[in-house]
C-alpha cells in the first residue's frame, strides 16, 4: 500500500462517486440489460499484467485510474446497475447512502481490521456498544435492551442474518430444558406477512418445515397477525405434544407495511413460553419519530429487536442493529473458543466478542459508519428526514385519490403506498394482468422503478418513497408515468 498512490486513486475515485450522484438521473433506474451480458465484455480469464502498464511504470497513476473508469466502470458495469440511489427509486424499501455513511464505510475500508474479539481491535467492539446504546435510547428501547445489563446490541449484516441468530439462541435454549431429541417437536409461528427469512432461519436451524406456522393474515386485520388466530393455533399444537418456542412479529411487513400487535402477541409468548422476536427492519427507524413510536407499543415483551439502518436511517449497507436482553443466549449459541483465539480479556470475562453474537467469525468495523451518521446528522435532522419521506407518500396517495381508475389497496402508515389499477368490469382475472402490464411499462421506461406483491389474490402496486434525492417533483414525474401507461393499457383492453 503506497500513501500517494491511495491519496491519487482515491481522489480520482472519488470525484467519480461524486459526478455519478449530480448525474444519477440521467440513468435508467432499473438496468435495461439482458442476463448474461457482463460475459459479453469481460474476458475469460483475470489478466496476467495490469491493464495499461506503461502508465504504471510511468508513474502515471492519475491517468490510470481514470481510463479504467471510463473503459470499464461507465462502459461496463453502470450499464447492468439498478440504481438504488435514483430520486426516481420507489421499488421494495429503500436502501440508504449518505456523506456521513459513505465517509464512514471508507474510514472503515482504509482501516481494513476484522474485528471478531475485542482484542482484535477495542475501539471496533466499544463504539458498537455505545452506538447501538445510542440508537436503543433514540428509540425508547426497553433499559433490558441496552448494554449496562444482561442484554446489549449488536450489528449483523442483514435482518436475515439478526432472526437466524436469535432463532439459533431460542432452539438451543429450550433444548436445554426439554432435551435435545425433541427437535422435531419445535413450532415456529408468524403471519404469511412475515419475511421470507424466516422460513430460511428455520431450514438452516433444522426446524422441520411442518412445524414453521405461517398463520394467514387478511384485510379484516390489515394484514396484521389475529393473537386470537395464534392463541387457538399454539393450543391445538400443544394437544398433539408439539412445543411452541418461537414467535416473530413484524413492524412494518414487507409487502404491506403491516404492524403486529406487539403487546398481545407479547403476552401470548410469554405465557407459553417463548422466545418473541420483533422484525422491524424498514418501519424502526421511523420509531425515532414520537409520533410514531407507538407502533412499537408492546416491545417490552419482546427478547429481541431488530430494525436496519441501511434501509431508512442514511446508513449505507450494510448495517442491522440487532438487540437481545439475554446475550447469554446467543454465546451459548454460536461461541466457539479455540486456542488460538484465546486471550487474557476474553478468558476473564472481562469484554463482549461479537464474533460469539454471530455466524461468521470476522466481522467489519461497521458501526463507524453509524456513528458517523448519529454525530453528523442529530436525532432532529433524522426525525425531519423520515417525516419527509411520509409527508411524500401521503401526497402520491392524494394523487392516486384524484385518480379513479386507482386505489389504495391498503391503509398507508408509513412511507410505502400500495396501488392498483381497477380491473375493467371488475374482472379480477384481469385485474391482476393489467397492474402487472402496467408494473412492466413503468419500469422498462427507465425513469422509475417500483416492485410489486399479492394481498389475497390480488397482484398490488407498492411505492415505496425513501432514496435520499428523492423531491415532491419526482414523485409527480413518477405518477404522470403511471398515468400515461395506464391511459395507454386501458385503451388496449377495451
Amino acid at each position: 500500500m503506497d500513501a500517494e498512490q491511495l491519496r491519487e486513486y482515491g481522489h480520482k475515485m472519488v470525484d467519480f462517486i461524486a459526478d455519478y450522484y449530480k448525474t444519477i438521473e440521467n440513468f435508467p433506474v432499473l438496468s435495461q440489460v439482458e442476463p448474461g451480458y457482463l460475459r459479453n465484455l469481460l474476458p475469460d480469464s483475470a489478466p496476467n499484467q495490469p491493464d495499461s502498464f506503461q502508465h504504471v511504470l510511468d508513474g502515471e497513476v492519475a491517468q490510470l485510474i481514470l481510463e479504467f473508469i471510463r473503459l470499464h466502470i461507465q462502459a461496463k458495469i453502470l450499464p447492468g446497475v439498478t440504481h438504488w440511489q435514483s430520486p426516481n427509486y420507489f421499488a421494495y424499501y429503500p436502501s440508504n447512502s449518505s456523506v456521513a455513511g459513505f465517509v464512514g464505510e471508507m474510514l472503515s475500508a482504509g482501516l481494513n481490521i476484522v474485528g471478531f474479539s475485542w482484542i482484535t481491535s477495542p475501539a471496533a467492539t466499544e463504539l458498537e456498544m455505545i452506538v447501538l446504546d445510542w440508537l436503543a435510547k433514540m428509540l425508547k428501547l426497553p433499559e433490558d435492551f441496552l448494554s449496562a445489563g444482561q442484554g446489549g446490541g449488536v450489528i449483523q449484516g442483514t435482518a436475515s442474518e439478526a432472526v437466524l441468530v436469535v432463532l439459533l439462541a431460542a432452539r438451543d435454549k429450550v433444548l436445554r430444558r426439554v432435551g435435545k431429541d425433541a427437535l422435531e417437536k419445535l413450532v415456529v409461528y408468524a403471519s404469511d406477512q412475515t419475511h421470507s427469512s424466516l422460513q430460511k432461519a428455520c431450514q438452516i436451524a433444522g426446524i422441520h418445515p411442518e412445524n414453521c406456522r405461517l398463520l394467514k393474515a387478511t384485510s379484516s386485520t390489515n394484514y396484521a397477525l389475529s393473537p386470537e388466530f395464534l392463541s387457538e393455533t399454539i393450543s391445538q399444537d400443544l394437544t398433539i405434544g408439539l412445543i411452541p418456542f418461537f414467535l416473530c412479529a413484524t413492524v412494518g411487513t414487507t409487502s404491506s407495511t403491516a404492524v403486529d400487535p406487539l403487546l398481545s402477541l407479547g403476552k401470548i409468548a410469554k405465557s407459553n413460553g417463548m422466545w418473541f422476536h420483533v422484525d422491524a427492519a424498514y418501519a424502526g427507524s421511523a420509531c425515532v419519530c414520537p409520533e410514531f413510536r407507538h407502533y412499537m407499543d408492546g416491545v417490552e415483551e419482546a427478547d429481541s429487536f431488530n430494525m436496519n439502518a441501511h434501509k431508512w436511517f442514511l446508513t449505507n449497507f450494510d448495517c442491522s442493529a440487532l438487540w437481545v436482553k439475554d446475550r447469554s443466549a446467543l454465546v451459548q449459541a454460536l461461541s466457539t473458543n479455540p486456542e488460538f483465539l484465546k486471550n487474557k480479556a476474553s478468558q476473564a470475562n472481562m469484554v463482549v466478542d461479537y464474533k460469539d453474537w454471530q455466524v461468521p467469525l470476522g466481522r467489519r468495523f461497521r458501526s463507524l459508519k453509524l456513528w458517523m451518521v448519529l454525530r453528523l446528522y442529530g436525532l432532529e435532522n433524522l426525525q425531519c428526514y423520515i417525516r419527509n419521506h411520509i409527508k411524500l407518500a401521503k401526497h402520491f396517495e392524494n394523487l392516486i385519490a384524484q385518480d379513479p381508475r386507482f386505489e389504495v389497496v391498503t391503509p398507508r402508515i408509513f412511507s410505502l403506498v400500495c396501488f392498483r389499477l381497477l380491473p375493467v368490469r371488475n374482472n379480477e382475472s384481469h385485474g391482476n394482468k393489467l397492474n402487472h402490464q402496467l408494473l412492466d411499462a413503468v419500469n422498462s421506461t427507465g425513469s422509475a422503478f417500483i416492485s410489486h406483491t399479492v394481498l389475497s389474490g390480488k397482484y398490488i402496486l407498492r411505492f415505496a418513497v425513501g432514496a435520499p434525492l428523492t423531491e415532491e417533483k419526482h414523485v409527480n414525474a413518477a405518477w404522470k408515468v403511471l398515468q400515461d401507461k395506464a391511459t395507454s393499457l386501458l385503451a388496449e383492453s377495451l
